[in-house]
């Protein structure tokens, strides 16, 4: 098991921004890509991005694009959720995950392709 851990939620006003940072162990950026997904109260989890383990090009859900962008840091063997003009619909709990292929195909990612999740700090949209 990959140990992932989140950090950066927290509280935010309409039209703010965030960045939500997934720490992985050394090295588990040059065997897994890595995702992004949310789930609001009451909702299905929803894949947000993914990040390809094979060139680093992330892939969006379409609310997210032109606005959240995924990068990673491999020396800091971190990946990065920046959120922009956020509003109330991103209020969600957000967890990172491995996945079990070298290029995302996508951001929704069928559970059988997932490894290991992060506990998922929460993010707030709300004045």
């Amino acid at each position: 098991q990959v140990q992932l851990v989140e950090s950066g939620g927290g509280l935010v006003q309409p039209g703010g921004s965030l960045r939500l940072s997934c720490a992985v162990p050394e090295f588990t950026l040059n065997h897994y890509s890595i995702a992004w997904f949310r789930q609001a109260p009451g909702k299905e989890r929803e894949g947000v991005s993914c990040i390809s383990k094979s060139d680093g090009k992330p892939v969006y859900v379409d609310s997210a694009k032109g606005r959240f962008t995924t990068s990673r840091d491999i020396a800091k063997s971190t990946v990065y959720l920046q959120m922009n003009s956020l509003h109330s619909e991103a209020t969600a709990v957000y967890s990172c995950s491995t996945v079990f292929l070298d290029s995302c195909p996508g951001p929704s990612l069928a559970p059988a392709l997932l490894g290991s999740w992060g506990p998922g700090p929460q993010v707030t949209v709300s004045s």
